[in-house]
């Protein structure tokens, strides 16, 4: 399963629930942390257990140590379209056991990213996601650029064997420019897909992190004069063991159904 593009919806507007779908978002996201006010938690409890009985979707529930966590996930567990659980503000391993479903750990803290092994270690996660907005809050930066920062979960990622991380939000909706921007940066550094707050920004996404046809017709030449393996000169240039397997992921990925396995 592709996820390119991770597209959050406030858990007390059910009239949206369905909009990721039909927006192209790989992996709907059905919110009840920042998007949803105190006053309206358990309203968007109630919808989003609901939902899941209709939809498939990953849901961002409030963070450990709130006083909607603990219901949060009691209300989602054991829904038959429940994909998993995003947790916020992940700093510690110890908030992260027991949860018995898949968890997309969000890294929006300084003391996160300083965890971020040990918070891939854990059983249950399945993939990394960067808060960059609350991580620059945390440390006080005024850029967004936080390389070490995103670097540093995508090698955690690569060495723990789970998914490839998803790269925090474009927060300006109305500037295409800069959401194609940050989601080439974010491909460029290791990312596999980032997350949306408004449909218009999915499209955007899933083009950015999907191979391009000049891409594809590389891969294509290059696995074809490789055959076997072996070093081969392809354009000019030397092709070896480690190019030849980047050219057969990208053609890996215009077949979705062998895309990375496991959970999105």
């Amino acid at each position: 399963m592709r996820a390119r593009s991770w597209l959050f919806t406030p858990g007390d507007r059910p009239d949206r629930f369905g909009k990721a779908a039909t927006a192209g978002a790989d992996v709907p996201i059905l919110d009840l942390e920042d998007a949803v006010a105190p006053d309206a938690k358990g309203r968007a409890r109630d919808a989003v257990a609901k939902a899941l009985s209709e939809l498939q979707a990953y849901v961002r529930v409030n963070g450990a140590g709130t006083p909607w966590h603990e219901e949060d996930l009691r209300a989602v567990a054991g829904k038959p379209g429940l994909l998993g659980v995003m947790l916020p503000t992940a700093e510690s391993p110890d908030v992260l056991d027991g949860l018995g479903v898949p968890v997309v750990a969000l890294v929006e803290t300084a003391a996160g990213v300083e965890n971020a092994a040990l918070i891939a270690a854990r059983p249950d996660v399945v993939r990394l996601a960067f808060g960059s907005v609350d991580f620059a809050l945390d440390i006080g930066a005024a850029e967004d650029d936080f390389v070490y920062a995103r670097s540093r979960l995508v090698v955690v990622s690569r060495a723990c064997g789970i998914g490839a991380p998803v790269d925090g939000v474009t927060t300006d909706l109305d500037d295409p420019d800069r959401t194609m921007a940050d989601a080439r940066r974010a491909r460029a550094l290791g990312f596999v897909g980032k997350m949306c707050l408004h449909p218009r920004q999915v499209g955007l996404v899933n083009h950015v992190f999907s191979p391009s046809e000049t891409e594809l017709a590389w891969a294509r030449q290059v696995v074809a004069a490789a055959g076997a393996g072996g070093a081969v000169r392809v354009g000019g240039q030397m092709i070896d063991k480690p190019r030849l397997e980047s050219a057969r992921r990208l053609l890996e990925q215009e077949n979705p159904e062998t895309e990375e396995a496991g959970p999105p």
